[in-house]
């Protein structure tokens, strides 16, 4: 039979990835979703500390200001629209009907994260787009509108030398501080049509071509093709969600198992597979929750758990043994 697809090889990264390790990922929806994966198989990862971010020199400007001594954020860096408080450089998800509470959540995020960042051995960044909305008072490029006026705005797409010189001497930065440091550069897969499809195609191009340059600038950096997983690999309406924009969930589960596939020893992926059954497992909910048969399921799992922790003793299973000792009748 002729082949139907035209498959992507799977392409072994030159480092693995181990629970051991610490990761960050900053970037677009595409690192929440790689990176609630690694959550939920127990890995130690920081996710998006300004939220949600789209454009490589908001990242940029991300990682710089968490590389920065005790550089909090203060009052004068909000603003207020529709009733709520905002700051230029974080997500929608920040923005509190007080001020206060605002920069409360923002520094008590930004605090954590340049602690994270400082003991992180591997650096996940994902591009969504390279258009970039800027505000025409003083060119200030913004991760987020915030819901401001149009007339606030231009607008413009960034060049592959402008992405380079913004991220190159973070990075640069970066890799002294932390000498062991691995990059891993990922391109969103996630369409940005609201300039039209074409458009939407440049901007991809002028992001993949950033990154091959930065890849080939920097020793331990890696592209992980998630944007050729979805578009020429999958290539099918099938796999993307109901707005036709966004990888389905069943996409997103193919490109994390290349991930694995790339990154992850076979030790690992093993222990991936013991933990997935166990956080499985307690999030199910059964129709008989006192039967004998349904107790003796929920103490082996607890015991699958003790398992795993006499080999990983760091792992974090406490939400997960709080389930299943209650439905055992364990006071814990």
């Amino acid at each position: 039979m002729e082949p139907f697809r035209t498959v992507l090889p799977a392409r072994a990264a030159p480092f693995t990835i181990g629970h051991n390790d610490h990761l960050m990922l900053i970037g677009s929806c595409f690192s929440v979703n790689i990176g609630e994966r690694l959550l939920q198989s127990k890995f130690r990862a920081a996710i998006n500390p300004f939220g949600i971010v789209y454009n490589p020199l908001s990242i940029a400007g991300c990682l710089e200001r968490l590389m920065a001594e005790k550089q909090a954020f203060t009052e004068n860096e909000l603003f207020e629209n529709a009733g709520l408080w905002h700051n230029w450089e974080h997500h929608g998800q920040f923005s509190k009907p007080s001020r206060a509470e605002t920069l409360e959540g923002i520094n008590s995020a930004y605090a954590q994260a340049a602690e994270e960042l400082k003991s992180a051995n591997t650096l996940v960044l994902t591009f969504g787009t390279s258009i970039v909305h800027y505000l025409k008072e003083n060119g200030q490029v913004v991760a987020n509108n915030h819901k401001m006026p149009a007339a606030v705005f231009g607008q413009r797409r960034l060049e592959i030398q402008e992405i380079c010189e913004a991220l190159s001497p973070v990075l640069t930065k970066l890799t002294r501080q932390n000498p062991g440091l691995r990059i891993i550069f990922t391109v969103s897969p996630v369409r940005h049509i609201r300039n039209g499809l074409e458009e939407n195609q440049r901007s991809k191009a002028v992001l993949l071509l950033a990154v091959e340059a930065l890849c080939r600038q920097f020793d331990h950096a890696f592209y992980f093709p998630a944007y050729e997983l979805q578009l020429d690999d999958l290539r099918d309406y099938r796999f993307y969600a109901s707005d036709m924009l966004h990888p389905s969930e069943q996409a997103v589960d193919y490109i994390w198992q290349h991930f694995s596939d790339a990154f992850f020893s076979g030790e690992t992926q093993q222990l991936n597979a013991a933990i997935d059954k166990i956080t499985t497992a307690a999030a199910h909910r059964p129709f008989h929750p006192d039967s004998a048969e349904h107790k003796a399921f929920k103490a082996a799992q607890l015991e699958a758990i003790e398992k795993v922790k006499r080999d990983w003793p760091g792992l974090d299973f406490s939400e997960e043994e709080r389930v299943f000792a209650a439905r055992v009748g364990d006071p814990r």
